[in-house]
């Protein structure tokens, strides 16, 4: 009896080791796909300003797991452009649903009274058409890590969520500012409308006395005061970005973008309990400095709280904000006062690219033991956004970006114990 059950047995842990071999493989290490692609090509002059939109932009297709997204601004012969001769106030990408076989967008809505193109937002909070994005960065983009942790993915490409008759879409959005000669670098970046000689916006109409900075002042074709002896020529600049994604398949956990915002200025709806809510993000604010005699003082510093309500649950893998030159940092704190993350900038402290002194050229990045920090379902979370008040900042940025899984990773192999109890009966 006991010769006779061994040959089963052994086939049986065979099997098992192999089966459950093969699925820690899928679990812990998908062959994670990269791919390099570029941008349009745009031109700058010494002050010029560009504020393109590139849509259908090439990505990977197919139901898949986004991994990391990252860009630059290179030049014609691929070499990274530094900030303080062109500055990449942002970039963003976003996804749509695009109409089969459009040619023309304008008709083809007038002919099938259907949207032409259906744009597929991130989770929130925000709303009205802001921060829909499903990455963005700005200078500190080639030193922030953006991976997203195993087993987790930004699930996109499934077939059962694009609509029937449409495909799915990606464009980017590239604002970058050229500072080679102008009058006021830091300035020109933080788009004073002085410096760009505006008074309405891109759309015709008139600023508002008190908008002093500002996207509204440095929109496409603006532009920034130069000195009365700069020199130099347009160039063709291209945005070189990587996308790196794995297949789909059911060991990755899906999880969702959050984009908190310091300037939201939201309200609970009536009879709501807070997971309703309306939530109007204004992007961008200024700081005044702490100091009215005009004399620097690196100790001030400008705090922006607000509290925000989550409207679900869940655990967050990933986070960092976003600031502007003067940022001191962010942080995003649970309703008991306990920190679910916290994002420094890095300054450089050279000239190449990467590491140009006075610009933040990355920001740290959370990420948490999976499971270990987690958010309630209406939970009151407080967002902070700290920036040096030692002299006057104008349209700087105060954003927080985590990615939140609704559920945590199922185990990988479970030996059950009625094997065992099986195993050990047969022996007796």
């Amino acid at each position: 009896m006991l010769r006779c059950f061994r040959v089963p047995l052994a086939i049986l842990l065979l099997a098992l080791s192999i089966t459950s071999s093969h699925a820690f493989r899928k679990y812990r290490h998908p062959k994670i796909k990269s791919s390099v692609y570029l941008s349009p090509k745009f031109v700058l002059d010494q002050g010029s300003v560009v504020d393109k939109y590139y849509y259908n932009i090439d990505f990977p297709r197919g139901h898949i797991a986004i991994k990391g997204f990252n860009a630059e601004v290179i030049d014609e012969a691929g070499h990274p452009v530094p900030l303080h001769e062109t500055y990449l106030h942002h970039w963003v990408l976003e996804r749509y649903y695009q109409r089969l076989n459009s040619t023309n967008p304008e008709h083809d809505d007038l002919k099938h009274n259907e949207p032409h193109r259906i744009l597929v937002r991130n989770s929130g909070i925000c709303q009205n058409n802001s921060v829909n994005q499903y990455y963005g960065l700005g200078s500190e983009t080639r030193g922030t890590n953006t991976d997203v942790p195993d087993p987790f993915g930004i699930e996109v490409g499934n077939p059962a969520d694009i609509p029937a008759g449409y495909e799915e879409g990606w464009f980017l959005n590239v604002h970058a500012i050229d500072t080679r000669g102008v009058e006021d670098k830091l300035g020109c970046t933080e788009c004073r409308c002085d410096l760009y000689n505006v008074s309405k916006d891109e759309h015709g109409r008139p600023l508002r006395p008190d908008y002093i900075g500002g996207l509204r002042c440095c929109y496409d074709h603006t532009q920034c005061r130069l000195r009365e002896d700069s020199e130099g020529a347009k160039r063709n600049l291209y945005l070189r970005y990587t996308v790196k994604w794995i297949d789909w398949d059911e060991f990755i956990v899906p999880v969702k973008i959050y984009i908190l915002d310091v300037t939201d200025t939201w309200k609970r709806l009536a009879n709501s309990t807070g997971q309703n809510s309306e939530h109007e993000c204004h992007v961008e604010y200024n700081v005044e400095p702490c100091s009215t005699s005009g004399m620097t003082d690196n100790r001030c510093t400008d705090s922006k709280r607000i509290s925000l309500i989550m409207p679900t649950g869940g655990y967050i893998v990933y986070g960092v904000a976003h600031q502007h030159s003067g940022g001191l940092g962010s942080a995003l704190y649970g309703e008991d006062g306990r920190v679910l993350c916290s994002s420094i900038p890095t300054y450089g402290q050279g000239k190449e690219a990467g590491n140009e002194a006075g610009y933040i050229v990355g920001m740290s990045t959370c990420y948490p033991q999976p499971g270990s920090v987690k958010i309630n379902v209406g939970e009151i979370l407080i967002l902070e956004s700290n920036y040096s008040s030692a002299q006057r900042h104008t349209g700087i940025m105060g954003l927080v970006y985590i990615l939140v899984a609704e559920q945590l990773p199922k185990p990988r192999l479970s030996l059950r114990v009625p094997i065992a109890k099986q195993v050990n009966k047969g022996w007796k």
